[in-house]
């Protein structure tokens, strides 16, 4: 007998869920009549998917197009009263599907905060058939079935912790056999808001009268007296008493104020509370602007009235945030809402504190190292409008937004805004642009060292282009000096491998004036590689095609492909010599260098060894802010966009492994790097210096590096990039085959570069090894497809890829291989 719900079909309306599962499109499911009226896109709802397997889904579009090709289920219940995804927000989501390739759950995992995406958490209730039964347990079940009897009900996470993974299953199947459970299959939301505690003061006690009366009944004891003074004194300061601040300030026990509660004197009750509390002062701050900056700002406002993009190029130092902060505040005067992006979840820790002095409660930070709880209280805030304006990395796009009026991409040229793993691999900068676009907002994209792409549009006149050619009050830029590492000679009879003589002189010097040295090396650990002298082996990642990095700090080899650790090795296993020694030098080494060299001075590292924790990199730049470093070494993490007020000199110990990397971007990155982390010094008084070291100080980037010349550098560069077909004059799509059989990488990379290889208007290149071609044992093969700059032909070959990559992958013996496609690669 057909269903009811099976027999209203033929008037229903349908819903595409999007579920965060990687399916290739959102699937469609009956509205029953009853909760027609109620749903809206963008709310979460409960289906069923196989096996009545429960999953939150968000509804993304409502229409009345019966599928043919299968039987629809029906929504189960509605989660939301009101959307939690706005229709701005679900057509963002399709575009960041659509371009890049990536399927809906994919986009959706990565917009939504985990505790938004619910549960299915499967739960026993103690219900037994039989209640006269007296039921006799095994050994391993009868704490479980204790635990039931008296608390009613256990999830199945519960019962795992009592009897342990190894018993779970039998000890299951005895209840289940005995009737004593019901096996309940519910969604469960993650999120719980976060409580405290608060005292109040009963009723009776509100009036003066009434708190004298207290004060008279309370003279005979003395430590309640003291608690009631300190509630009274509290109270007068604060609207809400907290039990924690009560404690704190009386010097009383939880008890001593259960004792006042249960006389009737105190209310103890459980309240939301903000997990989000930012203690620094809010000062209505105005703006004054340098006449450079003026002028900056003015031609800023001309060019966003003509275009929706503007790039802003100022030279480091020159004050682009201050005129960020001045476009910030108009928006806000227009009831609109702002995002401010960086690059690095780093650079939000020292500039959340500025841009709170002028925008204090109004200011929302978001990114990665928030908990889960945190990253949906600040969804709300942006939701309910509450939060004006967001400073984050790319996560940040993904918010709520309700009426956005202002994007800013600071440092818009860093790679980090490029996400690598997992899908969606999108670009922030470009996604900005087009998420502008949908709420009629603009872009202003910021950087003293443009890439090329924006550069080249800025150029064409598809961007507005202000230039801001000088530092924050006329400070001159640094001076930059290169030394020929050839000189390390002179010292390597005294230990000294890394510095130079005139290196160690100006490090010197600038120790003994009372500044601070920043020193920069694009590699961590303390040797990237080690080597047998007598026959050339290399200790070699036993699941990676890598060498091992000696890392001092754990006494290891270190793996940073797949994080395998490994003994260090004294003899060499192909010759048995023991003459291994350790070749390149990463910070670690560095460090131990600085020191042994300057005993004296205060060191610390800046490099994802040290920067893991969630308060380490903001105590790192408090520190060098309060001047209680005096060396800082690191990797490009330093390179960022950081203000040290007290950073007279900057040493680059290598520009040669910059220059040597085998990617057309390897100049462009280079130049970047090297003029970003040269913009450190000197920014406050111009007595800045930059000291490069290198063995090929003829390399063309050099030059530029040392006249800071942006412009002979693109005129360069750009030539290139047109003669050999890279962006901006091509579009590239890198498609990467991963199997643990080689053989069946190459063959699935071989059969998709002859699906698309004849298809109009690209080159199809490879497929030829990755890089590094063996990670975590998986063998790596790479396609390369270049792609004229027309959408309808980018569409063609994405259709392409995309369909023969369900063909490859549907086949069988091929459910591991794995087929990754990345459009605009960085």
């Amino acid at each position: 007998m057909p269903s009811l719900f099976a027999s209203q079909q033929g008037n229903m309306r349908f819903a595409d869920i999007i579920l965060p599962l990687n399916l290739p499109q959102a699937l469609t499911y009956g509205i029953p009549h009853e909760i027609q009226p109620l749903l809206q896109e963008g709310m979460r709802v409960e289906v069923s998917l196989g096996r009545n397997k429960l999953y939150s889904g968000i509804v993304g579009r409502l229409h009345n197009d019966k599928p043919e090709a299968y039987e629809v289920k029906p929504i189960k219940s509605i989660i939301d009263e009101q959307p939690i995804v706005n229709k701005t927000q679900l057509s963002f989501w399709q575009w960041i599907g659509n371009y890049y390739a990536a399927a809906p759950g994919e986009v959706m995992q990565s917009a939504l905060p985990s505790h938004l995406k619910l549960i299915g958490e499967t739960t026993l209730k103690w219900a037994p058939v039989h209640d006269d039964v007296v039921y006799e347990w095994s050994n391993e079940t009868y704490p479980a079935a204790e635990a039931l009897e008296m608390r009613k009900e256990l999830t199945i996470s519960d019962l795992r912790g009592i009897v342990g993974g190894r018993h779970l299953s039998s000890v299951l199947n005895e209840l289940i056999e005995k009737e004593v459970v019901q096996i309940i299959d519910e969604l469960e939301p993650a999120y719980k808001p976060k409580t405290e505690r608060v005292i109040t003061l009963s009723r009776i006690y509100d009036s003066e009268e009434g708190l004298h009366k207290l004060f008279d009944e309370l003279q005979r004891a003395p430590r309640q007296l003291d608690v009631l003074m300190a509630y009274t004194e509290l109270s007068r300061k604060n609207k809400v008493v907290r039990q924690y601040d009560l404690l704190e300030r009386s010097g009383a026990t939880a008890a001593q104020i259960k004792t006042l509660a249960d006389k009737g004197i105190f209310r103890i009750e459980e309240r939301d509370t903000d997990r989000l509390q930012y203690n620094g002062e809010s000062v209505n701050k105005g703006i004054e602007f340098t006449p450079a900056q003026q002028l900056a700002y003015e031609e800023l406002n001309t060019g966003l009235n003509e275009k929706n993009v503007a790039l802003l190029q100022g030279v480091t130092g020159s004050g682009k945030t201050l005129i960020y902060i001045h476009k910030i505040k108009e928006c806000i005067a227009e009831g609109k809402q702002a995002v401010f992006l960086l690059p690095e979840i780093g650079l939000t820790t020292q500039l959340v504190s500025r841009l709170y002095a002028y925008f204090g409660e109004e200011l929302g930070v978001y990114h990665s190292r928030f908990s889960n709880n945190e990253r949906v209280e600040i969804w709300e805030k942006v939701r309910t409008g509450k939060y004006k304006v967001v400073i984050g990395p790319r996560s940040a796009l993904w918010l709520p937004y309700q009426q956005l009026g202002l994007i800013i991409a600071d440092e818009e040229h860093d790679g980090s805004y490029k996400q690598k793993d997992p899908a969606p691999r999108f670009h922030a900068r470009d996604a900005a642009i087009y998420l502008a676009s949908l709420h009629k907002a603009k872009t202003i994209l910021g950087s003293a060292t443009p890439s090329i792409e924006s550069l080249y549009n800025a150029r064409q006149g598809k961007y507005a282009y202000i230039q801001l050619k000088e530092r924050y009050m006329g400070v001159k830029m640094p001076a930059i000096e290169m030394i020929n590492a050839a000189t390390l000679e002179q010292f390597r009879q005294q230990g000294i491998k890394l510095i130079t003589p005139d290196l160690y002189k100006a490090i010197s010097d600038t120790l003994d004036k009372g500044k601070q040295v920043i020193l920069f090396q694009n590699r961590r650990g303390y040797a990237p590689f080690q080597l047998c002298t007598m026959c050339g082996w290399v200790p070699q990642c036993k699941n990676c095609a890598v060498s091992l990095t000696y890392h001092k700090s754990t006494d290891k080899l270190h793996c940073h492909y797949c994080g395998q650790r490994s003994a260090i090795i004294h003899t060499c296993p192909s010759c048995g010599s023991n003459r291994i020694q350790s070749k390149s030098f990463g910070t670690e080494k560095i460090e131990e260098e600085i020191q042994t060299l300057f005993p004296k001075a205060r060191t610390a590292r800046m490099d994802i060894d040290t920067m893991r924790g969630k308060q380490n990199m903001s105590q790192l730049l408090d520190d060098v802010e309060k001047h209680k470093i005096d060396i800082l070494i690191g990797t490009q993490m330093v390179v960022k966009g950081l203000d040290f007020a007290g950073v007279s000199l900057v040493g680059i110990l290598s520009s040669d492994s910059l220059l040597s990397y085998p990617d057309f971007r390897v100049n462009e990155r280079a130049f970047q790097l090297m003029e970003q982390v040269s913009g450190r010094a000197g920014r406050t008084d111009g007595a800045g210096k930059v000291i490069i070291q290198g063995h090929n100080l003829t390399h063309p980037v050099l030059q530029w590096v040392k006249e800071h010349d942006v412009d002979a550098f693109y005129e360069q560069e750009i030539k290139y990039r047109e003669y050999f077909a890279y962006p901006p004059f091509a579009r590239l799509i890198k498609i990467t085959f991963k199997h643990k059989d080689e053989p069946k990488a190459i063959e699935a990379a071989i059969r998709m570069a002859q699906a698309i290889s004849s298809s109009h208007g690209i080159s199809v290149q490879g497929p030829v090894p990755a890089l590094v071609p063996r990670i975590r044992n998986q063998y790596i093969q790479e396609v390369w497809i270049k792609c004229q700059r027309d959408n309808k032909i980018l569409d063609t070959i994405k259709h392409l890829i995309i369909t023969e990559k369900r063909n490859i992958t549907g086949e069988r013996g091929n459910s591991s291989l794995q087929i990754i496609i990345d459009i605009d690669p960085q």
